[in-house]
């Protein structure tokens, strides 16, 4: 819808002017040089003389001006007639913009939209919802068990006061992530838009996000093997896959990162939050909500330059997960070169690998099996590549699918 609306704007701007100075033409040139009809002309003097050419020129002389008036006159009504019937259509979409809807917004049939209502806002202290720990430090999750027995994961996310227009533009993205259905990507079962505060509805899956399942490795609570670990890459792959070349119309993630791949009972990944950190900026492009800090890790080079964000900067997002997979370490760490961003990790493979020490880089609790650490320094080169810093350098999402795919085959 958006950009329907703007295409008849932008070309009234452009036509007004031209219209403007196209009539001023018209009014300052005469139509005729000469009376189109003029009285019989009386009879030349005896002695009078025209040349052949005289003759010929005279008679012509009225043609041109009167063809001349005939095409400006076409011209400036056709024109004339399309500028009106812009303004026509220009007033007819804005008295029939998506209006903006108010209560929860419910995309399958097993969520209540009065019981979800209730529970959010009007019973916010319902034995219903049951608070699910997070790493993100500005949004809330929840978890809501519903009359259906169906449980959603409820995301709560602060915005600063909206005006209309951006609450509409926040509505229409929102009905446009609904309809992507992937198995790697979380689907958007409802939402409700209320005040400063929007809570976002997904499916609950048990095992949280990848980054809390981290955390439980690094402290020993669970061992997650290489083949655990690698079905996780490969399903975030085919997730960006899913989202760079095959839904319409394209997206990219614009916040890839741990925090945002949820796992199922099977470890199974979908990406969740897919574009929503754009709904989220305010005019000068800048986050409103989400963890800074832990978002900065898994950004592209060229994002911190200014330059335009590509799928491309996903597939760097992703480098850095998959070096967490392989690593089992947490990009927050300070380590070997005393850095607590990305860069660190990054820079430590690189010259792990660059040494020919790759395997001192693996995660030492899932190191064994000859043939496992084989893929494993493969998929560590993989890695590296999607970490390259200039985004030509690295594959495409499709590409990285392929890639990861054949490791087993090796």
């Amino acid at each position: 819808m958006a950009s329907t609306h703007q295409n008849p704007t932008r070309t009234l701007y452009i036509l007004a002017p031209f219209l403007i100075l196209l009539s001023s033409y018209c009014a300052s040139q005469p139509l005729h040089s000469q009376p189109l009809f003029s009285p019989t002309p009386s009879p030349p003097a005896a002695n009078s003389q025209l040349s052949p050419s005289d003759t010929n020129n005279h008679a012509r002389t009225p043609l041109k001006p009167i063809l001349f008036g005939i095409l400006l006159g076409t011209l400036s009504g056709f024109l004339l007639a399309l500028f009106f019937l812009y303004l026509i259509r220009l007033a007819f979409l804005y008295t029939h913009l998506t209006p903006l809807l108010k209560g929860p917004v419910v995309f399958t049939p097993q969520i209540n939209p009065k019981s979800l209502l209730l529970a959010l806002v009007s019973n916010p202290q319902s034995p219903q919802l049951t608070p699910i720990p997070s790493a993100s430090s500005a949004c809330k999750f929840l978890k809501l068990q519903l009359e259906t027995d169906l449980s959603v994961a409820i995301k709560v996310v602060p915005l600063r006061p909206n005006s209309t227009s951006e609450k509409r533009k926040i509505q229409q993205k929102l009905e446009s992530l609904s309809r992507l259905k992937h198995r790697n990507v979380l689907t958007l079962r409802a939402y409700l838009l209320d005040k400063d505060k929007l809570f976002i509805a997904y499916d609950f899956l048990s095992e949280g996000s990848l980054e809390d399942l981290m955390k439980r490795v690094r402290a020993g609570q669970m061992v997650l093997n290489w083949e655990v670990r690698s079905k996780i890459a490969l399903g975030i792959a085919k997730g960006m896959r899913y989202l760079h070349f095959e839904c319409s119309p394209r997206l990219m993630h614009w916040n890839l990162k741990p925090t945002n791949v949820i796992l199922d009972e099977g470890f199974e990944p979908r990406l969740g939050d897919c574009g929503l950190v754009r709904i989220s900026m305010d005019s000068e492009g800048d986050l409103q909500f989400g963890d800074q800090r832990h978002f900065s890790y898994f950004l592209a080079p060229e994002c911190n330059q200014g330059c335009r964000y590509t799928d491309k900067s996903d597939v760097y997002s992703f480098g850095v997960m998959l070096a967490i997979l392989l690593t089992g370490r947490d990009p927050s760490d300070q380590f070997l070169t005393g850095e607590s961003s990305q860069d660190g990790l990054v820079c430590w493979l690189r010259q792990k690998q660059q040494a020919g020490e790759a395997k001192e880089a693996l995660d030492t609790s899932i190191v064994g099996d000859e043939g496992e650490e084989e893929e494993m320094l493969m998929a560590m080169r993989i890695a590296l590549v999607c970490l390259s810093d200039l985004p030509a350098d690295r594959p495409s999402s499709d590409e990285l699918v392929s890639m990861l795919s054949q490791l087993h085959s090796f």
